[in-house]
């Protein structure tokens, strides 16, 4: 506890002591400290990810696994390390049909589920092994294949975790293929989560009979616009309806960051502990709207750059995010999320840490 202590104060320094040079140099996403760059992390944390066991000792493959994959192998892409990636896909290998690991593709019509889809397409985007892309396009196809009367998947259950996870599948079988109708289903989701859950304050809570402003879900929101709108093109005629809801959340985050550049467990509530899973996923979108021009360079660049020093400071020796929220179902009761555990190298974690260095690199 004390290392950990002392990394968060030398994060908080560095935080200070930098965020004027790198404005100085027009932008406050560079100019890193030493171990504090994205290419540093993301090495420290996607190197690790490809030594680590299941988390889970039974049953399929757990989402939080699925998009820590996705983002090492995004890491290993825009990095150029082919030896990192490869060695990703080996681990996969296992988990395609007939491998060693077979039994744990998950086989649920259910968001948390069908998210696996996303590997393999990452891959098969990134090799053009059809193998990978016809393995992973299933997913995103059967998600769709009994739509709701309204158009929407039949997986849509109006939780705000699915903001992200209905949005990355049908994102990345878009990447791979090139079909329009896998983004045009993205956006109308994405907009009617929006008009169901947003807040007049910007921000969501955790499901319609919820009304909690959960961290990490409303950070698994903010991952979400944030990947989509990197691909929805501007003439498309849900874009605006959807920026609208980033800019009008990201605004909302602002005043809700930490003086130390984290945010809290509970998002409103000054006794719920600073938590890893959402920090990251809040960087993620702040930094890829930043880079975009999404918004202001000038007030929520540095807003970003302290939230990813303040994040270094909660990597531990073993390259292990501590402080992440435990898996968390959904409560009308505020006690519920404050008693939520703290872990340290949990998958919710590791994975939006690679998602912000992979924005920071692009």
């Amino acid at each position: 506890m004390e290392q950990q202590r002392c990394w968060r104060l030398v994060a908080a320094a560095w935080a200070m002591a930098t965020v004027g040079a790198a404005m100085g140099q027009g932008t406050a996403l560079q100019g890193w400290p030493e171990g504090a760059s994205p290419e540093a992390v993301g090495k420290r944390l996607a190197s690790h990810f490809v030594t680590s066991p299941h988390q889970y000792a039974t049953g399929t493959l757990h989402y939080s696994e699925v998009l820590t994959w996705y983002g090492s192998l995004q890491f290993a892409q825009l990095t150029h390390d082919v030896e990192l990636r490869d060695q990703l896909i080996k681990k996969f290998d296992a988990l395609m049909p007939n491998g060693a690991e077979a039994n744990r593709i998950p086989q649920r019509h259910h968001v948390d589920d069908s998210v696996f889809g996303v590997v393999p397409l990452e891959i098969g985007s990134e090799t053009g092994d059809q193998r990978y892309l016809s393995f992973g396009k299933g997913f995103a196809d059967r998600q769709w294949d009994s739509p709701r009367p309204d158009g929407l998947s039949a997986e849509t259950r109006f939780w705000i975790d699915d903001m992200y996870m209905l949005t990355i599948l049908q994102l990345e079988a878009y990447r791979a293929t090139k079909d329009r109708k896998y983004l045009d289903r993205d956006a109308v989701e994405m907009a009617a989560y929006l008009d169901k859950l947003q807040q007049p304050n910007g921000l969501f809570f955790h499901s319609t009979d919820v009304p909690v402003y959960w961290g990490r879900g409303d950070g698994w929101v903010a991952a979400g616009m944030a990947e989509l709108l990197s691909a929805l093109p501007r003439d498309h005629p849900k874009r605006p309806r959807i920026l609208k809801g980033y800019q009008t959340m990201m605004a909302a985050l602002l005043k809700y960051q930490g003086k130390d550049g984290m945010w809290r467990q509970l998002m409103d509530n000054d006794s719920a502990w600073p938590e890893t899973s959402s920090t990251a996923m809040f960087s993620f979108a702040m930094i890829s709207g930043v880079k975009n021009g999404w918004l202001d360079a000038g007030q929520y660049g540095p807003a970003a750059r302290k939230s990813w020093l303040a994040l270094v400071g909660y990597i531990d020796q073993n390259g292990d995010v501590t402080n992440v929220c435990e898996g968390t179902n959904k409560l009308n009761d505020v006690d519920y999320y404050l008693a939520r555990k703290r872990r340290t190298g949990d998958f919710h974690g590791q994975a939006p840490v690679l998602w912000a260095a992979a924005a920071l690199l692009r």
